[in-house]
């Protein structure tokens, strides 16, 4: 931009219409936009179009975001905003989500990875003002509790993505109230819900006809009894992570045979009491599989790579 001198600045306003102005400036950053709205007046009000301010991401800021930068996004950018990432945000709170909640009624995906001021007062503004809401993500929120979930059920109809990993205080009341308003859920991440029992996962079996992606990791509680339901109500899957539930045995391996033949990553480290037998069933039914995390899988032989270099062409990562 220093190579433009004021007058070159003058011509390119005068040459190319507004429109055309408009669509350049919606290829540009968030850096580079702040550094176009200094330029000349012209060049401001283009710049902090709200048009040109549908997808943000903060995450290389985040140190410096205050619960007022977001307040003035979401003023600035209203209705067009319908993408933001405020990951790692430690900062920012309940007040401030609550005023982005209510100014930007059309957001689609939010990323609330990390910020750990938040509390179930955010997914309340949320429930109230944002019913188009698909993706959030609460990350290591850890205040986030049941209540979150009910009200996400409540006002958020549409999610298909939802990643609670780490909110440790989630049980599976949470989890019942979560399925029942959302059942179009495809994509579930619960690393580190250490609450959740194996009633959590019937719920999510009986109301989540589309799950595609679910992740377990560290569900200590988790059984065979659980996950069974998974496979059985949820013949979508593709990818399962439950390293780390150490009370899986083979009956998880002959029933993702048996209903889950689109699978295609199979993340079990850590879960010792499987072996050979049940990694034979899952190859010889599961053919795209493409990734397999089997560490301290500690049963397992030769049989098993056997097995799975013979009917699984696409395996990839091992």
């Amino acid at each position: 931009l220093q190579m433009f001198s004021n007058n070159d600045e003058a011509v390119i306003n005068k040459k190319l219409p507004k429109e055309l102005l408009l669509r350049i400036f919606s290829f540009l950053d968030v850096v580079t936009l702040c550094r176009c709205a200094q330029v000349s007046r012209a060049w401001n009000v283009l710049a902090l179009d709200g048009s040109n301010w549908q997808r943000i991401d903060l995450f290389g800021f985040q140190r410096d975001i205050e619960g007022r930068v977001v307040e003035n996004i979401s003023k600035r950018c209203g209705g067009f905003l319908r993408k933001l990432s405020l990951r790692g945000c430690q900062v920012v709170g309940d007040n401030a989500l609550r005023t982005f909640a209510q100014n930007c009624r059309n957001i689609e995906v939010l990323n609330l990875n990390g910020c750990t001021k938040i509390t179930d007062a955010t997914c309340t503004s949320l429930s109230k003002f944002c019913s188009k809401l698909r993706h959030l993500d609460l990350a290591s929120c850890t205040s986030i509790t049941n209540l979150s979930l009910k009200a996400l059920s409540e006002g958020c109809p549409l999610l298909e993505q939802l990643d609670i990993s780490w909110c440790d205080q989630v049980t599976k009341d949470g989890i019942q109230a979560l399925v029942r308003g959302c059942g179009g859920l495809k994509a579930l991440f619960l690393r580190g819900c250490t609450q959740l029992e194996d009633e959590a996962l019937k719920y999510i079996g009986a109301h989540c006809p589309e799950l595609v992606t679910l992740s377990l990791q560290t569900c200590l509680q988790i059984t065979d009894d659980g996950l069974i339901t998974i496979c059985g109500g949820c013949h979508k899957l593709q990818s399962l992570c439950a390293s780390g539930c150490s009370n899986i045995t083979d009956a998880i391996l002959n029933a993702l045979g048996q209903n889950c033949p689109r699978l295609r990553i199979l993340e079990v480290a850590r879960c010792s009491q499987l072996t050979d037998v049940g990694f034979t069933t899952l190859a010889r039914n599961c053919h795209e599989l493409e990734k397999m995390d089997l560490e301290e899988c500690v049963q397992i032989t030769d049989s098993t790579l056997i097995q799975l270099s013979i009917h699984c062409p696409r395996l990839q990562v091992l």
